[in-house]
């Protein structure tokens, strides 16, 4: 499963029911960079679990 883009118009959707993994990041930031592809690698493997990402910026 792709990670979704978590804003204000589809939070309270995205959030009602089920695991969801939010990750915070900013552009300038190098460990979320390297974060980035694991956090995608875990969502696929795990299709049962939201995972979105919200850009802090």
């Amino acid at each position: 499963m792709a990670t979704l883009t978590l804003t204000t118009e589809n939070h309270d959707k995205t959030v009602e029911d089920g695991i969801v993994l939010i990750d915070f990041w900013a552009g300038w930031c190098v460990p979320c960079q390297r974060f980035a592809p694991i956090f995608e690698e875990a969502s696929d493997a795990h299709e049962d679990v939201t995972f979105a990402k919200v850009d802090t910026e």
